[in-house]
């Protein structure tokens, strides 16, 4: 939890108050903050409402961007929010949207409670409540996916509303810093090379098309769908309504199957040693309570060999952008569950990318994926242990 200064709490209560007040049409108090911490870009704060005239929790949740936050990205995370307010409650990933201002970068939303961190779960020795972790995961994802498919152009309109006065949605998608981490990971692929060259590997034509595959799934791809996009464990709270998906900086339309293949490439370094004795296993119960849900709208995902071909592509991007982030960028990637600066949970995902490639069927791409895994798992274990 990061402590924030004293004059930055009062300055956020009076801007949620404020916008509480005109979202309400009457005088809305709170106080009792209590910091939850937040980003380098933003803070949250819970706070105690005080004085309630329209039907509140007794407490909500603050987030406030700092100045030097990109109006865009504040735009799109208000948008992101009231698209997901607005699904069903079964299906709506995390807390509601009460109230928002683009102009003093705040929002102000239901506060989830305290809960359990899926990183806490994920920990756990008892490999059935870890199984139950994972299965709720890949559950709340399939839902999510299964609510939001076809629903791009609500998404769009939204960020068309949510930016009248200066910031629309053309500002968001033209502009590279809020390209989120497709842009990143756009940019690891361009720079293949630079990367390959300091691991000590080749990397075959082949392989490339892989990332290049992968890099499409952000603009296209057959099971597109709404995600917070960072849907890693880091940003998962488990209560009593189910798994919750937080902070939606970047949330955004792409393929679903990014968010899985996120899913299987970041839990593993969360589990402690009897959950990953069992990681194969905790894999597939994630995988397949995702397509439990998504399977009905997309018949495609009840094959095993095409649903393990449709994960390997961007699997294989996720594994490939957390190398480059830890190998040649010194700031990127620092706030999403994606990133580490442990070389065992890099070289570790490479090993995880090897088996689950070595377990498919044969083919070019299975058979470069698993090459170029395998060679480079043990060029940084030369690198980093030997």
């Amino acid at each position: 939890m990061t402590l924030v200064a004293h004059d930055r709490i009062d300055s956020v209560l009076d801007a949620a108050q404020d916008v509480l007040t005109r979202r309400a049409g009457s005088q809305v108090q709170i106080d009792d903050p209590e910091d939850l911490g937040g980003s380098g870009r933003s803070t949250v704060v819970r706070f105690r409402v005080a004085d309630n005239p329209v039907s509140l929790d007794r407490t909500v949740v603050v987030k406030a961007f700092d100045d030097n936050s990109e109006a865009g990205q504040v735009l799109r995370e208000i948008a992101s929010y009231r698209y997901a307010t607005a699904l069903p409650t079964v299906s709506r990933p995390g807390p509601q949207l009460l109230a928002s201002d683009l102009d003093t970068r705040i929002l102000v939303l239901t506060d989830l409670g305290s809960g359990r961190g899926m990183l806490d779960q994920l920990a756990s020795s008892d490999i059935d409540d870890v199984h139950r972790g994972v299965s709720a995961w890949g559950q709340a994802l399939g839902r999510m996916h299964a609510a939001t498919y076809g629903g791009e152009d609500d998404f769009q309109a939204l960020l068309r509303v949510s930016g009248r006065g200066g910031v629309g949605p053309r500002d968001v998608a033209d502009d590279p810093v809020f390209a989120g981490i497709g842009g990143e990971a756009s940019e690891s692929v361009r720079r293949a090379d630079e990367v390959a060259a300091e691991v000590g590997v080749d990397v075959p034509d082949e392989f490339r098309r892989v990332l290049d595959s992968g890099l499409t799934l952000f603009d296209e791809g057959r099971f597109r769908a709404f995600s917070p996009s960072d849907v890693g464990p880091d940003n998962i709270l488990i209560n009593d309504d189910g798994v919750q998906f937080m902070d939606y900086e970047w949330g955004a339309f792409r393929d679903a199957t990014l968010d899985v293949a996120y899913a299987l490439t970041t839990f593993p370094a969360a589990l402690s040693d009897q959950g990953v004795a069992h990681q194969v296993e905790l894999e597939s119960a994630l995988v397949d309570a995702w397509r439990s849900e998504a399977g009905p709208l997309w018949p495609a995902l009840n094959d095993d060999t095409t649903l393990g071909n449709l994960l390997l592509t961007p699997r294989t991007l996720w594994t490939w952008l957390g190398t480059y982030w830890m190998l040649e960028s010194d700031t990127s990637g620092h706030d999403w569950a994606l990133h580490t600066s442990d070389p065992r949970v890099v070289t570790a995902r490479w090993a995880d990318l090897a088996v689950a490639a070595d377990a498919m069927a044969g083919g070019d791409v299975v058979e470069s994926v698993a090459g170029v895994a395998h060679d480079v798992q043990r060029a940084l274990q030369r690198l980093w242990f030997e």
